[in-house]
């Protein structure tokens, strides 16, 4: 069995084990760099989901796989700019950073010209950090109702990079009370180093690339 298959099965058990009567979170197998030839196998063995940051590397990589396998979802997991939203419309299936009302505005003009729908992520800016994108908690709900009114977008959750410190458990929470507050059920939140700590706190789905393929190709 490939090493990803094993380390994806991995993943499963431990959260089986911790996640006791609730269910389980969909994995997002973070496969940015790595070759289509090291994400066969688990494609192969059934796996569905796949995240990538990276518009030009995605569209070389999956346009003819997911002509093959139609059960493949596809995440943009990366900051995306409006100039790129016309390749990401056809190709993918979800985009978790929506944080502007330029980019809700583009992805809607985007998807109207093709009658697709993606399914998105607000990107919550949870720690307050300049430096990092990101909706701010007091704008949550009127960006929402924006989104939602005016740009007919199908915003299905929150997702967050919370910051890089020993507090994760109290972002999550926040974030799950804040999809409570606009009436969202998706939460994606959770990477290798803190999947766990995500999946007790109400994530929906996962986005995990070293657990599962190695270190990163650089």
């Amino acid at each position: 069995m490939h090493k990803t298959i094993d380390n994806l099965i991995s993943i499963q058990n431990i959260l089986k084990n911790k996640i006791i009567h609730k269910d389980l979170p969909e994995i997002i197998a973070v496969s940015k760099t790595f070759p289509i030839s090291e994400i066969l196998p688990l494609i192969n063995h059934g796996h569905e989901h796949y995240g990538e940051n990276k518009v030009q590397e995605s569209v070389e990589k999956w346009t003819d796989i997911k002509h093959d396998f139609k059960n493949i979802k596809l995440h943009m997991i990366g900051r995306l700019q409006t100039n790129k939203v016309k390749y990401v419309v056809p190709l993918f299936d979800y985009i978790h950073s929506l944080d502007s009302i330029k980019l809700a505005e583009k992805i809607s003009k985007e998807q109207k010209k093709i009658n697709k729908k993606l399914k998105i992520f607000i990107q919550i800016n949870i720690g307050n950090e300049n430096q990092k994108s990101g909706i701010g908690l007091e704008n949550l709900n009127s960006f929402y109702e924006k989104c939602i009114k005016e740009f007919n977008l199908d915003i299905v959750g929150l997702m967050c990079l919370p910051p890089n410190v020993d507090e994760n458990d109290k972002y999550f929470f926040e974030m799950k009370k804040l999809a409570a507050q606009i009436h969202v059920k998706e939460l994606s939140m959770g990477m290798s180093s803190d999947y766990i700590q995500a999946a007790e706190n109400g994530a929906t789905f996962l986005r995990i690339g070293s657990n599962i393929f190695g270190s990163r190709v650089k």
